[in-house]
């Protein structure tokens, strides 16, 4: 389909608002239409990106340098290889958010990038040009495919919340050339960063045009045969040891992983390729299964931000990128669009809660790229003004020299309220995620109220419906093993509704929001003989700032016999301390189980740690031994 019969036809709009939006599946997502955020927990934290980190972000843009790469000279160029795509998330961010005040901003950058694309619609501020490498002559590392990937999920973006614009011209134009460079005639390689996949599907549901399917089909399908060079961390990391159909677990740099499952599962929907489908969801249970963290993060790799061997999970050495929780939001919400199954909403619930919520500081203006889950020593806050290393900062920095989470955290948020809720063929609605929203869909209106998780009370508010029956659908997190929809016992999974509803009718759902204590999978060697907190979907630490002076958060010892409880904000545990004693020689004779008198220790929600200045931490704490 040409641009011009997508705009005449409406197709530019989609459902007029969603990351991702397939043309087949178990459930079809609502869009951003459909769909509003109110004041509550996530609406607080998307105000605080709009207002705050928008501006932020675009400052250290400037600043660092990415968007001066647009018009700069080859010497004048700063950042990383793959610098252009901050600006494209942060456009994509714009576009999701459809803020007014920001247009005049978002054409200006437009402007920018579109003056540097060559005329077969080539575009990239790090190559081809005189003193320059050439272009594609470093798939591995030179980003290329990538930055198009980001490009054109702007593109998409923009497509979908305003219609046919500049940027849409230039998603398309690098898109086309995208396919007459690496189609079946072209260059019969991949990139070391898979994004471009499901980027070109997402084009395809946009414009209808299939040529864009095709090519992502092709890159899918040339993974893992071994058409990048080998590299020191070997071709698992970019996913090209083993073709994806044949792999049993995600593997690699976890960022690369999570993206190329994403655009394997649009591929796989769109084509209806079962085989492949299961594929991914085969390996997805797998890895949740056994390299997934408490909070749901993956990569427990620093020197490759890579998944690890299964069941190796190390708190202190937690990589958890940030970037790596917004892509298995993406890749758990397709697979939940494609097969219904809410085990898939619910690992997207405790990243968002224990990855994303944890991430950005307060004021929206500082980030962790990394998230550890024991801090052994207090970090050092970095200036506002200081432009830090990878992953080198132990507490939230400003700006990154591989400044990839903010952008991604940004275009998250703006897009946050078109993962709540769903629809079907029949005409049902059915909420995953738990936050007062709004929704509107045909003859549908609901309106949600709740504090959750502070509260596990959810009350939904039928404002108008339809003069027939239809199913509202509610996901009872896994968790709930408490739970009742209006005073009736529901079990973990789904609970549904079929009735016909009328204008003022009120649905209310318990969950019982209680602290529990968590044990590990003794195959974890890292936390054997250790448990943690967590209480509804959160996942809680204790602190060095809650202690009393003398103690530290490595001497508690928690009272698995002492229920936790819920106390002033905090969640209360009982615990003993056993003080070190240094030795010339630190191995040797079981230590003597000297403890102190019971004491209580209050523990706060991970996302909130790092809040209250340097404190040392740790989610996983030892159990006493007596």
């Amino acid at each position: 389909m040409t641009i011009e019969k997508a705009v005449v036809s409406g197709e530019w709009t989609g459902r007029g608002g969603t990351p991702a939006a397939p043309s087949a599946g178990r459930l079809r997502p609502l869009g951003l239409h459909e769909v509003t955020l109110r004041p509550g927990f996530w609406q607080r934290r998307q105000h605080t990106s709009r207002t705050a980190s928008f501006d932020h972000i675009e400052h250290w843009l400037e600043r660092a340098g990415w968007l001066g790469n647009f018009g700069a000279t080859v010497e004048g160029r700063r950042g990383r290889e793959f610098s252009d795509s901050e600006v494209y998330k942060y456009l994509e961010a714009l576009a999701w958010a459809g803020d007014p005040a920001y247009e005049d901003r978002f054409h200006a950058i437009v402007a920018r990038v579109a003056a540097v694309q060559q005329p077969d619609g080539y575009l990239n501020t790090n190559f081809g040009r005189p003193g320059q490498a050439a272009r594609y002559s470093d798939l591995e590392w030179g980003h290329e495919l990538y930055c198009y990937g980001h490009l054109i999920q702007a593109g998409v973006a923009r497509a979908r919340t305003h219609g046919h614009d500049e940027l849409v011209t230039v998603a398309v134009r690098a898109a086309d050339h995208v396919c007459d460079t690496f189609g079946p005639d072209g260059i019969g390689s991949v990139c070391g960063h898979a994004e471009i996949e499901p980027a070109l599907v997402e084009l395809y549901r946009v414009t209808g045009n299939r040529r864009y399917l095709d090519q992502a089909r092709l890159f899918v399908e040339r993974r893992g045969r071994q058409v990048l060079d080998d590299i020191e961390f070997g071709r698992a990391y970019f996913q090209d040891d083993m073709p994806i159909r044949e792999a049993r677990v995600l593997r690699g740099h976890a960022v690369r992983a999570v993206y190329l499952a994403s655009g394997a599962v649009d591929v796989a929907v769109e084509t209806g390729d079962t085989e492949l489908l299961e594929a991914v969801a085969r390996q997805w249970r797998a890895t949740v299964a056994r390299r997934t963290y408490l909070t749901g993060g993956i990569g427990s790799r620093h020197q490759d931000e890579a998944f690890g061997d299964d069941f190796v999970l190390p708190p202190d050495r937690a990589y958890q990128e940030t970037c790596a929780g917004v892509g298995s939001i993406m890749l758990a919400w397709r697979l939940l669009l494609a097969e219904g199954n809410p085990r898939y909403a619910d690992l997207i619930e405790r990243v968002l809660f224990n990855i994303i919520a944890t991430s950005p500081s307060d004021d929206g203006t500082r980030f962790f790229y990394t998230n550890t889950l024991h801090q052994r020593v207090p970090g050092i806050e970095p200036a506002a003004d200081t432009l830090v290393p990878r992953a080198a900062s132990s507490l939230r920095a400003p700006w990154y020299a591989v400044s990839c989470c903010m952008t991604n955290l940004a275009r998250t948020f703006s897009s946050l309220a078109a993962y709540l809720a769903t629809t079907d063929d029949d005409g049902g609605v059915q909420l995953h995620q738990y936050t007062p929203a709004s929704i509107r869909v045909g003859d549908i209106g609901l309106d949600i109220d709740t504090e959750y998780p502070a509260d596990g009370r959810v009350s939904i508010r039928v404002v108008s419906a339809p003069e027939t029956a239809w199913t509202l659908t509610l996901r009872i997190p896994h968790w709930a093993t408490e739970a009742t929809l209006d005073g009736v016992p529901v079990a973990p999974g789904l609970a549904a509704v079929r009735r016909r509803f009328t204008a003022g009718d009120t649905l209310v759902l318990d969950l019982a929001v209680r602290p529990r204590l968590t044990f590990p999978d003794g195959r974890i060697d890292a936390v054997r003989g250790n448990a943690a907190v967590e209480r509804g979907p959160v996942v809680y630490c204790l602190e060095s700032v809650d202690l009393p002076p003398g103690l530290t958060v490595d001497t508690v010892r928690l009272d698995p016999a002492a229920e936790p409880v819920d106390r002033d904000g905090a969640v209360i545990v009982t615990g003993h301390t056993q003080p070190a004693h240094d030795a010339s020689w630190p191995y040797g004779q079981p230590p003597a189980a000297a403890f102190t008198d019971p004491v209580e220790i209050p523990l706060h929600p991970y996302h909130r740690w790092a809040r209250r200045g340097p404190s040392t931490m740790r989610v996983w704490l030892p159990l006493d031994r007596k």
